[in-house]
């Protein structure tokens, strides 16, 4: 199976980082190593050819995963808001009652059991990632970079790792139903 992971933002966040947390944590670099882990969890699977893409140029992600084939598509990101109460996970799809949807709950519902973050659940949105991918494509915000205590997990190898993990038994969650 071949699946598209979108490291969200620019590469070493030129000229977008995404958000940026207190301590001074990108989210660019943040979505990187995830995804980059996503990748070697999926080939140690096996049955997986994985394409990672991080791009400051969106319509160039979703023309890199079209021409490469993609049978799913992961956009990995940590999420941000105002308000630094704000913590949690939520995964994103085009609509709930589709493949998109069934990809977002496997997903979400592994991060939120391994990794206990607060459940913001699987909501719908018209990201362009998601509307211009020829497959079932979801968006993940992992944890508020903008959040003390979500920072510090992202922050973490382990953190990232455990993300990582989670995020790659959603998708052979997905693939086994």
């Amino acid at each position: 199976m071949k699946i598209c992971i979108n490291a969200g933002h620019a590469p070493d966040g030129n000229p977008d980082p995404g958000a940026v947390g207190a301590s001074g944590l990108r989210e660019s670099d943040v979505a990187n190593e995830i995804s980059e882990l996503v990748m070697f969890y999926l080939q140690q699977a096996g049955n997986y050819d994985v394409l990672l893409v991080q791009d400051d140029n969106l319509q160039s992600i979703c023309d890199q995963s079209n021409n490469f084939g993609s049978q799913l598509f992961i956009s990995v990101h940590c999420n941000a808001a105002e308000n630094s109460a704000a913590q949690g996970t939520e995964t994103f799809c085009l609509t709930e009652l589709s493949e998109s949807g069934k990809l977002a709950k496997c997903i979400q519902s592994q991060i939120i059991t391994s990794m206990g973050t607060v459940d913001r659940g699987v909501k719908t949105d018209r990201f362009y990632v998601l509307r211009n991918t020829d497959c079932p494509a979801v968006l993940v915000e992992s944890c508020f970079i903008s959040n003390e205590e979500d920072e510090a997990l992202l922050a973490s190898k382990q953190g990232k790792d455990d993300i990582a993990r989670a995020i790659a038994r959603g998708i052979t969650d997905y693939v086994a139903k």
